[in-house]
């Protein structure tokens, strides 16, 4: 491969992955259902089937089977979400009701790059580097909503919060049916919120200085990422890849917004499947995966900790408090399902789907106005076309239908309000791959 242009683009797409928000990822809860256009082509499986260099965000043994790759592309994401009110407010002193309508988000589409570079230091040996989005959350609500007060009567509202992974890989192939590997998680995060300002009265702090409107927090942190691949036999193989929660600096400007003064940690996932060759040209695959939003406070914490808190008078159930109130999301189960077939030499096609209970209970449905990420079911199709002996061009699509999550307003009189939130996703991808 000509390093020149490897150089070139590697440098092409940092400056891409820097500059875009990366803030688009609300699939699984608000990571990605898939990372690579080769799995999510294939309903985001690929624990124990590697495809092109990207493997190794799904699984890092996957790495040494890839062999001498690099992977550069890019997703262009649409996610369409909404909120809907049913119900005036009571006007009942010590509630907060919102005004009925249905608001509909901006900031419709996203592009996201990715990077992946590995060499094999040996025939049992690699080394590679991998560049991309883990997942977050966006969402703007005009300052013209609510009769020209913003969604929580304070103007424009929303939240971008944007996860970015560098994560250097090794992986070895121990026996010629085992191969481990080993990622270290180099992590950044991007947090903005607008509009909250009326959340002050549920703050911990006696001056929410550090809530709303601070402009853009930037956060780092480390964590790993774990993976073997099994043979089972010549058709069966087994994967299995752990990502451990990934510890965070703390978004000091809103201290008052997030439990823990500040702390939004990633959490850690597993995820295990199989790989099935059904012909020689052809294999099936099956991944589950586990995350564990509810043990990252500002993540699973209810909405009822804000309400005992208040009731109680303790400020560490409160906004920020070191067990405030969060999103109330529950862990996820992913499970997933794909097929990839050869159909010539220079073509495979592939496709695929996942289901997950999305994970925001109807008891949660007021903060997640700022993050509905209520998506459950994914199905997508794909292909790889070889250009050449060294290189291939894929692509992926996908498709997110509708769901809608309603429940009452927690700060109104009981039955008087109700609130809907509501999304649907798509996304098309591409990636570009040398062999050398």
């Amino acid at each position: 491969m000509n390093r020149n242009f490897e150089v070139i683009c590697s440098v092409l797409c940092v400056a891409a992955i820097v500059m875009t928000p990366l803030s688009s990822h609300a699939t699984d809860g608000y990571f990605s259902n898939g990372y690579g256009t080769v799995s999510k082509g294939m309903g985001g499986t690929g624990v124990a089937l590697p495809g092109d260099a990207m493997t190794g965000a799904t699984n890092p043994a996957g790495m040494v089977i890839v062999g001498n790759r690099f992977d550069i592309g890019m997703s262009l994401f649409n996610p369409e979400r909404q909120y809907s009110v049913k119900g005036a407010p009571s006007g009942m002193p010590g509630t907060f009701g919102l005004a009925p309508g249905t608001v509909k988000s901006g900031n419709s589409f996203f592009g996201i790059p990715h990077l992946a570079d590995n060499h094999m230091l040996t025939p049992r040996d690699s080394f590679g580097v991998l560049i991309y989005g883990n997942g977050g959350m966006n969402t703007h609500y005009p300052a013209s909503a609510s009769g020209g007060m913003g969604t929580f009567y304070g103007g424009e509202t929303g939240v971008n919060l944007s996860q970015l992974f560098v994560a250097p890989t090794y992986a070895r192939k121990v026996t010629n049916h085992l191969a481990l590997g080993v990622s270290l998680l180099l992590a950044y995060q991007n947090f903005e919120a607008r509009g909250l300002k009326n959340f002050g009265d549920f703050d911990s702090d006696d001056t929410p200085d550090s809530l709303t409107n601070r402009g853009h927090a930037d956060s780092f942190g480390l964590g790993g990422k774990f993976g073997l691949l099994y043979d089972v036999s010549s058709k069966l193989t087994f994967g299995s890849a752990y990502q451990t929660q990934c510890t965070m600096s703390k978004f000091h400007q809103y201290s008052d917004l997030f439990a823990g003064k500040g702390s939004f940690d990633i959490p850690a996932s597993l995820t295990g499947g199989l790989a099935y060759k059904v012909t020689r040209r052809s294999a099936l695959a099956f991944d589950m995966q586990y995350i564990w939003y509810s043990s990252i406070h500002s993540i699973g914490n209810p909405i009822s900790n804000l309400m005992t808190g208040m009731q109680s008078g303790d400020p560490e159930k409160l906004l920020g408090g070191d067990n405030g109130a969060g999103f109330g999301w529950r862990d996820m189960t992913v499970y997933k399902l794909g097929y990839q077939w050869e159909a010539n030499r220079d073509w495979t096609l592939r496709t695929g789907v996942s289901y997950a209970r999305q994970p925001i209970p109807t008891s949660e449905v007021m903060f997640n106005i700022l993050a509905p990420g209520v998506e459950e079911w994914h199905f997508t199709a794909g292909f790889t076309k070889k250009l050449g002996h060294r290189s291939d061009f894929s692509m992926s699509i996908m498709y997110a239908p509708d769901v809608t999550v309603t429940g009452p307003n927690p700060f109104e009189v009981p039955g008087q309000q109700s609130i809907s939130l509501r999304m649907h996703q798509f996304e098309i991808e591409a990636n570009y791959g040398i062999k050398f």
